[in-house]
């Protein structure tokens, strides 16, 4: 049992010193340098290798081909899913992905965000435009 003087001393010395802790939301403190943040994809360099997809140990990656020639392709990143353990950026020969050491606060209140696209625009809207056609339609029903 710890004596009555010996906890004033402990509560008084607490009132004087200053809280160990940060105030997160205001004081925010930058990621070291090597921080494994939100992976980014730069589609110039990808030549569809797939090292990245077949590499990922949570299949976290897609890489949907749009034209293999033309080199058009949009990859589809599964935030949720990933478990940043970065064997994708160090497979990646042409050093198409990195992981972002400033994109780390990656919370939602609902899934839709973890799902990402990256990409050209115009090879995005082609891949996402039938996805939202099929969302679109209503189910048929057949007259009794």
């Amino acid at each position: 049992m710890m004596r009555i003087g010996a906890m004033f001393s402990e509560v008084f010395g607490a009132l004087f010193n200053k809280p160990r802790t940060q105030p997160y939301p205001v004081e925010k403190i930058p990621a070291p340098p090597r921080y494994r943040g939100k992976l980014v994809y730069n589609p110039e360099t990808c030549t569809g290798c797939m090292l990245c997809v077949k590499d990922c140990p949570a299949e976290a990656l897609e890489l949907l081909v749009i034209d293999r020639k033309a080199k058009k392709f949009v990859m589809r990143y599964h935030s949720d899913r990933c478990v940043y353990c970065s064997q994708c950026v160090e497979n990646c020969r042409f050093g198409c992905l990195e992981m972002s050491n400033d994109q780390w606060e990656l919370a939602a209140l609902n899934k839709e965000p973890f799902t990402i696209y990256y990409g050209k625009e115009e090879d995005v809207r082609t891949i996402l435009e039938p996805a939202a056609a099929e969302q679109t339609e209503e189910p048929c029903t057949q007259p009794a």
